[in-house]
Parts: structure tokens; sequence; C-alpha cells
């Protein structure tokens, strides 16, 4: 099983750590793509700090990021698992996690990031900030600009199982699974069942809940329709619509009738 997730918008600090190493991230097929947004957004970033605040979007108290930015290669790096906050993943809770269920995190999650493509949660990386929407001047939209480089290297990691999609709309631009890796691929939104209505928090940490549940109880469903047999084993509510037509991926409603 691979559980796609989204980053964190805000992230802890990058520590004391030994700096980063490109090459020892994971999904090394990335490495170019990461070595060329690493490098615009670091330049941008020590040359402009107005134009670097206005290609991140960030407000007048954030600006603070910038220089963060323009020091990543000289920053200290954690595992991607601790840097990463924010609703979503103080749900899910990596920390106390039990060895086995660690373990299995390290094997199946992989964070989507407009920096560095994607990661597993032992890599070591910085404190950073830069979203998949953002534009780079020299390399454009990070979205279009990960597209082919992830299509070379997500099938391989995808492997032959089962592919759980938690990611948010701004990160499926990246790399959006086709052909028969898509039939076995399952997104999830979670819904307050009295309305049938996304709302935003509750979305984010059921979903960093249901990650948690399946690493405590070593549940490794192959296909969605095994998926959805797990999930309702584990006490969710969920509604299920399956592919019209082959390659395409199954959609699964969590409804949650408790806004917390």
């Amino acid at each position: 099983m691979l559980v796609l997730l989204p980053p964190s918008e805000g992230k802890a600090a990058s520590g004391r750590g030994a700096p980063l190493k490109l090459e020892s991230l994971s999904l090394p097929g990335l490495g170019e793509a990461r070595e060329a947004v690493l490098n615009e957004l670091v330049e941008l970033c020590a040359a402009d700090e107005g134009k670097a605040a206005d290609v991140l979007g960030l407000s007048e108290g954030l600006r603070g990021e910038v220089a963060k930015n323009a020091g990543l290669p000289t920053a200290g790096a954690r595992p991607a698992g601790e840097i990463y906050t924010g609703v979503l993943y103080d749900a899910l809770d990596l920390a106390s996690l039990d060895a086995t269920a660690k373990k299995r995190a390290t094997r199946s999650l992989l964070v989507f990031s407009g920096l560095w493509g994607a990661v597993r949660v032992n890599d070591r990386i910085p404190s950073y900030r830069c979203s998949m929407g953002v534009k780079l001047p020299g390399l454009g939209a990070l979205g279009t600009h990960w597209r082919a480089p992830m299509a070379e290297v997500l099938p391989e990691a995808a492997g032959d199982g089962l592919v759980l999609d938690l990611r948010s709309s701004a990160y499926t631009s990246a790399w959006k699974p086709k052909g028969e890796v898509a039939g076995r691929t399952a997104s999830v939104r979670v819904l307050h069942a009295p309305t049938r209505k996304v709302v935003s928090h509750f979305n984010k940490a059921t979903k960093g809940r249901i990650v948690r549940s399946l690493l405590t109880a070593g549940a490794v469903p192959k296909d969605p329709a095994e998926l959805v047999e797990a999930l309702r084993d584990l006490g969710y509510e969920v509604e299920v619509e399956a592919p019209a037509r082959a390659g395409k991926a199954w959609m699964l409603d969590v409804l949650v009738t408790e806004i917390h």
C-alpha cells in the first residue's frame, strides 16, 4: 500500500541536524528536478526578499520564510515526519506509533511537496516554504514541473498494490495515476454526514486518523474494495463510488457526524 499525503503549510523548525543531502532522499529519479527547484528557490530568496515574498504568496508577517529558504543548503535537516505539522499530522501523530507501525509508515507514506516532489517520512529535509501552487520565474508552475519526472518514478513506487490518495487538489496536479495504477487507486473525501459537505479542518484530521488506524491495525488492503472493508472494520462509515470504466480511480466518501 502506498499512501499519498499533502504536506503541511506550516512546518517545524529545521533543528541542528546535518544539512540536506539531496542524493540521500528517496525516489532518486526525482533528483534532477529537485535540484532545479532548490537552486532557483534559494537564488530567488537570496536576491530579492520582496519579489520572493510575492512569488511565494507570503504575507508581511511571513517574510521571515524568505530568509529561511535562502539558507536551505546549510540548514539542519530532520526526518520529514517531524518537519510536517498541522491538523493531519497532529492526528496521525507519527511519534507515538509503536515500532512496528512506524516501520509501516516508513514503507507506505509518501508526502508530496512543491520543493521536493515527494519524500518518505524518514527522509531528512530542512524546514522550507514552497507550495505546489508556486510559479517560479525560471521553472514556471511547480505542478507542471513535476509531472514528467513523477510520471517516470511514481508508478514504480506504487508497485502492484493499493494507492490511497489523500492529497489536496493542489498536489494532485503533480501526478495523476493512470491506466492500471488508477484502477487500484482510491481517492478519499471526508464529509460531514448531515450536510454532505467537506469542512477543511475535520477533513484533514479524519484523514490523519484513517492513516493512523490502518498503520496501527496492520491492515494491508490490496485494492480499493479491500480498503473499504478494512475501513468499515475499523469503525468508519464509508460510501463507495466504483469507477465507471477501467483506468479510473475509486472514490470513497468517509462520513463523519462530529466535527472535531
